[in-house]
């Protein structure tokens, strides 16, 4: 995460990144009470500070675990592109349209090459 940040906002300081583990239900509870979203999703960032940054990353292993099954693909792989997802979110990257969310896939392949224990794993 610290790599990740440093190289995205190198003039931030890092404070607090809180990660959260939870479940489905939990998350999804979540996403009703403070997004106004109704369905599940595998992470919800919540960022506190730019500076230093600071947030919250909300990750349900039950999504994890689906995702790395459907995708036939090591949940440890999985779970690392999560963080990393949320690690650019509070960075300051969005997913809303699908240029970002090409921009947020490439990053974090880019990172998760950089990762010396999935460095080759890939996905499918």
């Amino acid at each position: 995460m610290v790599s990740t940040i440093q190289k995205e906002k190198p003039d931030l300081s890092i404070g607090e990144i809180s990660v959260i583990f939870c479940s489905d239900d939990y998350l999804l509870d979540i996403n009703r009470r403070y997004l106004d979203h109704d369905y599940y999703t595998d992470i919800i960032t919540f960022p506190f500070e730019e500076n230093p940054l600071s947030g919250e990353l909300y990750i349900s292993i039950d999504r994890i675990k689906e995702n790395a099954s459907d995708l036939g693909i090591d949940f440890k792989l999985e779970l690392a592109r999560v963080i990393i997802h949320g690690v650019l979110h509070l960075c300051g990257y969005s997913d809303g349209t699908d240029d970002e969310q090409s921009k947020m896939r490439s990053l974090e392949d880019f990172y998760l090459a950089a990762l010396p224990d999935l460095g080759d794993a890939k996905y499918k």
